[in-house]
């Protein structure tokens, strides 16, 4: 890989007040010892803790550090988003705020970049987490591994790096940030993990709940739809579709030749069933033939989207 002319690292913020000024204090060095120029981007992703009072005093402080505050409480995934979109780096690199993720690791994720991936999600291998998060996290991470088919750890380890071809060609509505790493493998990009240092807690407490795995499972179901059938749901919605369509007129044939035969068939329950899915197949039909149309004809993109929910950004 040729030498990137800029590193942008890009970090989530939301009531991390008595994190920050430790986080630059232990990025600040890893970065400066590299080779290449870089930047730091803090997302205020609407924080109410005096956070944004502490990022202007650093981005006063260091000339490296810029501060993006969002006008309210957008969630991390439109966070990180407007975060890649003012990115200008080569090589992006995204960590959380709260010190789990150790910013000693940045030059192992940089080899990797150099040994031909296109992103490095880190892994968590000894978490050093609560017993109510560790365990629903193996299992979501199992699930995850099942519908993606993409063999990685942690798939939700927010401590990554990435080529900037991959942040900017990725869209992550809503909370799909957790799957970036399944989402830019369905794109063709080549996606490795390596063991990072993951470390406790010391400040604030978590912002996810068990309400976070239940939205990851129900977002899981449709990024594993999304990964094979996104740029084609006609072959989703109008093979299912023609499917229930084709049985429903089998049975309706069924019904027409005993109904020659002398039959009745106004009471029966399979009349019913015909004509229900011969609706239903309709309807799925023209549904895949809606969204073929939508998904050629959307107009205005994620990073526009994003753009237009930042309230400044405090250069330093």
């Amino acid at each position: 890989m040729t030498q990137p002319r800029l590193i942008s690292v890009v970090i989530p913020v939301y009531d991390e007040r008595d994190s920050l000024e430790q986080l630059a204090a232990e990025l600040l060095p890893v970065m400066r010892a590299l080779p290449t120029p870089f930047e730091v981007i803090f997302i205020d992703d609407g924080s109410r803790d005096g956070g944004d009072v502490v990022l202007a005093g650093l981005a006063a402080l260091h000339d490296e550090i810029r501060v993006i505050k969002m006008r309210s409480n957008f969630g991390k995934g439109p966070a990180l988003t407007a975060g890649f979109t003012e990115a200008r780096g080569d090589i992006v690199i995204t960590l959380d705020a709260d010190l789990q993720d150790d910013p000693a690791e940045i030059p192992r994720m940089l080899a990797a970049l150099d040994d031909g991936a296109d992103l490095v999600s880190g892994w968590k291998k000894e978490r050093h987490d609560p017993f109510n998060k560790r365990i629903p996290s193996k299992f979501f991470n199992a699930m995850a591994r099942k519908a993606s088919g993409l063999e990685l750890h942690d798939l939700n380890c927010g401590f990554k790096a990435y080529r900037a071809n991959v942040v900017h060609s990725l869209a992550i509505p809503g909370e799909m940030y957790r799957f970036i790493p399944a989402i830019a493998a369905s794109e063709g990009f080549k996606v490795v993990e390596i063991p990072v240092n993951h470390r406790a807690r010391k400040h604030g407490t978590s912002k996810y709940g068990f309400e976070r795995y239940l939205r990851g499972l129900l977002d899981l179901v449709t990024i594993s739809i999304v990964g094979r059938y996104r740029h084609r749901p006609m072959h989703l919605f109008g093979g299912a579709g023609l499917l229930l369509f084709a049985i429903g007129v089998i049975i309706g044939i069924y019904l027409t030749v005993i109904k020659i035969l002398g039959e009745a068939i106004g009471g029966r329950p399979l009349l019913i069933l015909a004509v229900l899915l011969i609706v239903v197949g309709i309807q799925l039909f023209t549904i895949g033939l809606v969204s073929e149309l939508i998904q050629r004809g959307r107009l205005r993109s994620e990073e526009d989207e994003a753009a237009s929910r930042i309230e400044r950004i405090i250069d330093g």
